[in-house]
């Protein structure tokens, strides 16, 4: 591997082209994710995840967050996009496990396992972002204490079907309005002997695939192929091997801008800091070949081969939640209110999302953006603790220095500010690190757009 990205490298500087390199692994750095539901929607991938908290030891796990992307490579967060509280009818917040969201006229429904064997919820709304509500008020399968893993297939005859469940493997057909359902559940004889949890059903050029996670553990992703959405399913092999870096696993598989991928999930951020397992986990991806026969090829264990597809514009307002990769960052959300003038509350103006605990040497980085027009200045929107400074670096961290932005002021936690900084004239497809400088935590960081002539 290392031979041919030398080699293209080569070609790229004799070219005079630019090298776009390669997402990192994992994809999310901020939060702790797991669980990952890709849906592809308008030429964007809508990425739905659970939520491991930060202190989980178990699985603590109160909402599902929504992550978008059209360059498979850097990643906008939207923070929460759901939890369990949108379920009046369940009595407990902890248990926000794998969901997947699918469009169906112009809607979007999610569907959900609640905890405590009480089934599995759906959720519906008007946009892939939310909000979502509870058409129903009770949950749409109560079948077993095996209902977790909920995924859905829409055939080409419009026939919806859901599937679930651990240790066995269950479906039923789906009404038309994707909250009800018609005929009896079953119960799959022909599941893959080594079929644990977590199924993807998905039809692709006239075979239907089943996707799953093998038998604990580690699990890894295994798959069976059928010539029907209700089966038989015959095992065809793995799509990934387990591995003891990662005890479990969950396949999430779409086809995008000409290529396929698949995500999942390890427990690499949990391992660079403790060498103790905690179910504190970390959404993957990886590009996936299809044979003639329709048959996948195995891939290694997570790695970072996916290739950026398509560039970023830096002239466009940018969040900065919107990074390829990030260490020591995380973001948050916080309401913000109208005032008046004895400073009370009014009417909720926003929720702002924004990066956060930002401290001496911590960066984000983002991939591929395009200078094609060159540059003159910056403008930064923060919200200023003790202040500080941002170092602006291309194609790696300690690469040339555009300009470093100042932040003066400090003891501004809500009062946010744009800050515009001269930069030095850049041409070119590049990597950019914001790498921040000073004392204590330094500042909070909304956004961020380039200008030029």
């Amino acid at each position: 591997m290392k031979s041919k990205v030398l080699v293209i490298l080569i070609f790229a500087a004799i070219l005079n082209l630019p090298f776009v390199g390669h997402a990192q692994s994992p994809i999310i750095q901020t939060k702790y994710t797991a669980d990952p539901a890709p849906l592809v929607y308008n030429d964007t991938v809508f990425l739905y995840t659970g939520h491991d908290e930060d202190d989980a030891f178990g699985f603590k796990m109160l909402n599902w967050l929504l992550y978008t992307s059209t360059d498979m490579v850097n990643w906008t967060d939207h923070g929460v996009v759901a939890s369990l509280k949108d379920f009046k009818w369940i009595n407990t917040d902890n248990g926000a496990w794998a969901p997947q969201c699918v469009r169906r006229n112009n809607k979007f429904y999610m569907y959900c396992p609640v905890p405590n064997g009480m089934g599995i919820g759906v959720l519906v709304s008007d946009s892939p972002y939310g909000p979502f509500k509870d058409p129903i008020g009770k949950p749409l399968i109560h079948n077993s204490v095996h209902d977790i893993d909920p995924t859905v297939l829409i055939d080409n005859d419009g026939q919806a079907y859901l599937y679930w469940g651990n240790p066995n493997l269950y479906y039923v057909k789906l009404n038309e309005d994707m909250i009800s359902y018609s005929g009896e559940i079953v119960n799959e004889p022909t599941k893959p002997a080594n079929y644990q949890e977590a199924p993807w059903v998905w039809k692709r050029n006239g075979h239907y695939y089943l996707s799953y996670a093998s038998t604990c553990c580690p699990e890894g992703i295994g798959y069976a192929m059928s010539n029907s959405p209700t089966g038989p399913w015959e095992y065809k092999g793995m799509i990934m091997d387990g591995d003891q870096r990662s005890s479990g696993n969950h396949p999430g598989i779409i086809d995008y801008k000409g290529s396929s991928y698949v995500f999942g999930f390890n427990y690499a951020i949990l391992k660079q800091t403790m060498a103790k397992h905690y179910e504190r986990r970390s959404v993957c991806l990886e590009n996936i070949t299809y044979n003639a026969d329709g048959t996948i090829q195995k891939l290694p264990f997570w790695s970072k081969n996916v290739t950026q597809v398509g560039t970023l514009n830096p002239y466009k307002r940018t969040e900065a939640e919107t990074m390829a990769y990030s260490e020591g960052t995380k973001t948050e959300s916080a309401t913000e209110w109208e005032r008046n003038v004895s400073w009370n509350k009014g009417k909720k103006v926003a929720d702002r999302l924004y990066v956060t605990s930002i401290h001496n040497g911590d960066y984000l980085k983002v991939q591929g953006a395009d200078f094609s027009k060159g540059i003159t200045s910056v403008d930064v929107n923060v919200a200023s603790l003790n202040g500080g400074k941002i170092e602006l670096h291309i194609d790696k961290i300690d690469g040339p220095i555009m300009g470093t932005i100042d932040i003066k002021t400090s003891g501004e936690g809500d009062l946010w500010k744009t800050v515009t900084t001269p930069v030095k004239n850049t041409k070119g497809v590049h990597d950019l690190y914001f790498v921040f400088r000073g004392e204590k935590e330094l500042f909070n960081f909304d956004w961020w757009k380039f200008n030029f002539k």
